[in-house]
This record gives structure tokens, sequence and C-alpha cells, in this order.
């Protein structure tokens, strides 16, 4: 069974982003040749709108296929709420909290971001994942590109 991965918002804005791309890019490739199902949620869906015609593009690039529509409910909503009232971040992370939530709630295997601040933050992943235990969850696995890369055959 291939591996879901919750895409936030910056790994979209990532792949044109000189700083970024290098690790961008190949993920983007790997997504395009199915060896993922991409998770895209109304909340990604939604920021997207305000983004360069270039990330719109590059998000209608990818195969219907490979992608697996999500929605924002009532129970994502509330397990971001407690995120933010257990102090893991503050009200202004609410949609950061959002999308962990809905991976979470909708068993990704991996969430991935280039938001360093509020999400791939060893603290920050303590404390999400404290609360998603404590709601009965399982722990989400929060990551960079970076960690996607291939480095070539297994010797």
């Amino acid at each position: 069974m291939k591996q879901r991965l919750y895409i936030d918002t910056s790994v979209f804005g990532g792949y044109y982003d000189e700083e970024f791309s290098e690790f961008t890019k190949p993920l983007f490739e790997r997504l395009q040749q199915g060896e993922f199902k991409l998770l895209f949620s109304s909340v990604t869906q939604d920021e997207l709108s305000f983004a360069p015609d270039s990330v719109k593009k590059l998000v209608e690039s990818i195969k219907i296929e490979n992608t697996e529509f999500i929605d924002a409910n009532e129970e994502s909503v509330d397990l971001a709420n407690q995120y933010i009232l257990e102090k893991v971040v503050g009200q202004t992370s609410f949609p950061d909290c959002l999308h962990i939530a809905i991976a979470t709630i909708n068993r990704a295997d991996f969430l991935i971001s280039w938001n360093f601040k509020h999400t791939v933050n060893v603290q920050r992943i303590r404390g999400y994942n404290a609360i998603n235990i404590k709601n009965g969850y399982k722990q989400l696995e929060i990551r960079s590109p970076r960690d996607f890369m291939t480095y070539g055959d297994i010797d």
C-alpha cells in the first residue's frame, strides 16, 4: 500500500523557492510517478487560491489518481483548537493546527511542511502528538521534504 502524504501549503510554494526547491522538486517527481498518495485538503485548496499561477499549475499537474481529497470537519476543528488550548502554539497558528489535525484524523503516514516555526519543530511535534495520543489518535510523523530524498540504490 502506498504511503499517504499530507502536504501543507508551504511545500507547494517551496517548489519555486530557491531555498527549498532542491528538496521539494524531487518529492513532487515521486508524487507524479505515483510512489505516494497525496492527501489534499479543503484547507490547502483554500490557501492555494491566493497562490501565484505557477503554484496553481503545479497543483493541477498532480494526477488525480494519486490524490485523495479530504475535508476539514468539526472533529478536525476541535482537535486543532485543542492544540492551541494546550499551548502547543498560539491562536494565530490555527491554520497550521488545522493541517495537523486533518492529517491526524485521516491517518496520514506523514505530514510534510517547510514551516519550521509552527510545524516541523521537535518541541511542537511532541506537543501535537501528546494531544493526539490523549485523544485516542496515533502519533503523526511530521517531516520536511528533505526527509524524502532518495540517494540512489541500496548497496
